[in-house]
Formats: structure tokens, C-alpha cells, sequence
């Protein structure tokens, strides 16, 4: 003789089946909305540092401190454009006071990267970025003072 529990759970049968079948979608959509709001930081940050390693390859090229950071700041500017990174602000510091042959020059790039359509998995509308990059200024090349 069954009881009434064991007919409720012959009658069960199959239900967990259903609920994964509805359930599993939208982990799956969770998912991969996580992933891609990690990969958009990740490729934010790489993309960061290869402008920061930009930016100093052009301000160890120039002839004096203010051509550096000139040409530090249009580096960024252009490199993240080309890049497709968009930062709400942009914050570019370079440290060119050794700007003479064997010395070396400092950029540091941060930037406040918008995540805002993350907000649904508790993410922070913005992050803020930073990366550094020191360059060596060529030992051989001409003085400051000097023509090339």
C-alpha cells in the first residue's frame, strides 16, 4: 500500500526538467553578460598601457620638457581613439625633468572608463584606470642645446 507522499512524488516526476529548461537561459545570459563586462575592463586596461608605452616613446624622443608632454598628451589622446577606448576623463602626467641623453622619461595615463550599462550586476558605473610607462632616452643621440 503507498502512501499519499510517495503518490505526490511518482506524480512529481519530470519537474526538475522543466525548471532548469526555464532556469538555464537566463543563467546562461548572466553569464556571458560577466563576461563581457570583465573583458571590456581587461581590454581597457591593455589598451591603457599600450598608450602609456606610446605616449612615453614620443616624449623620449623630443628635445626639450615641454615638447615632451605635448607630445605625451597628443599621444594618448590619439592612441585611445584609435583604439576605441572612451574615458569620460582623461589624465596624462609626464615626468620629463630627465629629459637628457641616458636619462629617462615617465608617463602615467589615467582614465575613467564608462561601464555604466553593467550597473545591472552591481558593477560600478565607472572605474578608474591607470597605467605607467617609462621610456630610456637614447644614450648617443644630440644634446638638448645642439642641432641634430
Amino acid at each position: 500500500m503507498t502512501t499519499p507522499l510517495q503518490r505526490w512524488m511518482r506524480c512529481d516526476k519530470g519537474s526538475v526538467a522543466a525548471e532548469v529548461t526555464i532556469a538555464a537561459p537566463f543563467l546562461i545570459m548572466l553569464l556571458v553578460f560577466a563576461g563581457v563586462v570583465v573583458h571590456r575592463g581587461v581590454d581597457a586596461r591593455i589598451r591603457l598601457d599600450d598608450a602609456a608605452h606610446q605616449a612615453a616613446r614620443a616624449a623620449s624622443i623630443e628635445r626639450s620638457p615641454a615638447a615632451a608632454v605635448a607630445a605625451a598628451q597628443y599621444t594618448v589622446g590619439s592612441a585611445l581613439a584609435a583604439a576605441g577606448v572612451v574615458c569620460r576623463s582623461t589624465e596624462v602626467n609626464t615626468s620629463a625633468s630627465d629629459l637628457r641623453p641616458g636619462g629617462t622619461v615617465t608617463v602615467t595615463v589615467s582614465c575613467d572608463v564608462d561601464l555604466g550599462d553593467a550597473h545591472l550586476l552591481g558593477v560600478p558605473a565607472r572605474r578608474r584606470l591607470s597605467a605607467s610607462a617609462v621610456e630610456p632616452v637614447d644614450t648617443w643621440r644630440s644634446s638638448t642645446g645642439s642641432t641634430p
